[in-house]
């Protein structure tokens, strides 16, 4: 008896879930229902692939060539469903994006509702991490990158730019004083990254000329948490204007020594890898992505 492609999805997705309950959950179905499958499958395959306890799954080394395995065979088959979407002209399937969180919620959240209008076939999944991910490793078609690539191995569309600016509230400058020139930031409250340090580079020069590396008073590991330290008026920061433009709009942030920033843009890019076909599903979310971009104001 032939293992089931719902059998093999079963599987994977309570892998994917590591539960059983929060697969069913996410399959539409009970418990129960995913258990049998995942019976079903062992007993038609001759093997434990699952050690199941009260507390973990633990996949099995047959479990683990399985699950490689299945893994192939499910992308294949929902590649083959989306070249035949993709001749009606209409990208369908599963599209996972990865982006840093200040640019999801400040660029990607707002395009959700006319992407999914224009493409409504198109399941989006998106997630969001502040460091580089491995796009095999988490599942991810395609992820947003911020600032130079290194990654020789992933194909790279540029997407725009994003100006970055040093930032502070009014209160705060109300209550520590405006500096006036670079060397003045010594005596302020400067708000920068834990890690990587290369983001802790002002686009001001230093004594020396070259751009000014600060250390941060108080260090942490996103931007947007960094945004809302400079609304509270905690310090001063540097920050990109993808996720700052409506505070300067709006006045909540000011920028700090518009005079002496040095003009330094961080190149957005979209990432997947090049051994992998561009589906219609990618390349409608990055055509859609790359006009939107194009239109924002933080671009120009």
């Amino acid at each position: 008896m032939k293992t089931t492609l719902d059998e093999m999805q079963a599987f994977i997705t309570v892998i994917d879930a590591a539960s059983i309950t929060a697969a069913a959950e996410q399959l539409g179905q009970t418990p129960s229902g995913v258990s049998r499958a995942l019976a079903r499958l062992e007993e038609k395959l001759g093997t434990t692939l699952l050690t199941r306890t009260t507390r973990r799954l633990q996949l099995s080394d047959e479990g683990e060539a399985f699950l490689r395995q299945a893994r192939s065979i499910i992308a294949a088959v929902e590649a083959a469903e989306e070249q035949i979407a993709a001749r009606r002209e209409r990208p369908s399937g599963r599209l996972r994006v990865d982006a840093a969180m200040p640019f999801m919620l400040h660029v990607i959240a707002p395009l959700v509702a006319g992407y999914r209008a224009r493409y409504p076939e198109v399941a989006l999944e998106l997630n969001s991490s502040e460091r580089y991910i491995d796009l095999l490793e988490r599942r991810t078609d395609v992820a947003i990158r911020i600032g130079p690539l290194a990654d020789s191995t992933l194909h790279a569309r540029p997407l725009g730019h994003s100006r970055l600016r040093v930032l502070a509230s009014p209160t705060y400058l109300r209550e520590r004083g405006t500096p006036a020139k670079v060397a003045a930031l010594a005596d302020h409250v400067l708000l920068g990254f834990n890690e990587p340090d290369s983001l802790n580079q002002w686009p001001l020069r230093g004594e020396d000329g070259a751009l000014l590396h600060v250390r941060p008073a108080l260090a942490v590991s996103s931007g947007e948490t960094l945004r809302r330290l400079a609304l509270e008026g905690v310090g001063i920061v540097c920050l990109s204007d993808f996720m700052t433009g409506r505070d300067r709009e709006a006045g909540t942030l000011v920028e700090v020594l518009p005079r002496q920033t040095v003009e330094l843009r961080q190149p957005i890019h979209a990432v997947y890898y090049r051994n992998t076909a561009v589906s219609a599903r990618i390349s409608s979310f990055l055509d859609y992505l790359a006009q939107a971009l194009a239109d924002a104001p933080f671009t120009r």
